[in-house]
């Protein structure tokens, strides 16, 4: 079965009642995690940005709190996996200033959990990779939000 096209899917879901829609997008939610995620982020959570971007920071916290320092090879992993479930909050987000809070705040805890991450190639790499995304998404901000993320980037870069 070949999926059809977003232009087809959008002109088809005109044509539907209120009730089929519910029923299409309570069968979407039932298939896929990600999907009941990105249904509850756009109903419950897009009205407020800041309570959305103060949770996710929160459930950082939470997840730096429960890695086990046992190596840094597990270290690593779990920190992957940290920054896999930003960017998947991102993609709910796709608002650049919500992208670049959600990266800096990952760096910021990165740095403060782990002082000598920089020895470690994968804690590094991922810290890097967080620096760059956030600073891709700085330039899509207004000016004066631009200078204070900007001053906010130099410091990780810098200390």
């Amino acid at each position: 079965m070949k999926a059809a096209g977003l232009r087809e899917i959008k002109a088809e879901l005109k044509e539907r009642s209120h009730a089929e829609l519910v029923e299409v997008c309570l069968r979407l939610a039932r298939h896929k995690v990600e999907n009941k995620e990105l249904m509850t982020y756009l109903l419950m959570e897009a009205h407020s940005e800041e309570g959305f971007v103060e949770g996710v920071e929160r459930w950082m916290d939470e997840q730096f709190a429960l890695i086990d320092h046992t190596s840094w090879y597990v270290i690593g992993r779990k920190v992957k996996k940290i920054q896999d479930q930003v960017k998947k909050f991102c993609r709910f987000s796709k608002q650049a200033e919500t992208i670049v809070l959600l990266h800096l705040y990952l760096c910021e805890q990165l740095k403060a959990t782990y002082p000598f991450f920089n020895k470690y190639r994968r804690l590094n790499n991922i810290y890097l990779r967080s620096l760059d995304l956030a600073r891709k998404s700085i330039v899509k901000l207004h000016e004066d939000l631009q200078y204070d993320y900007s001053r906010r980037l130099e410091e990780l870069e810098n200390a």
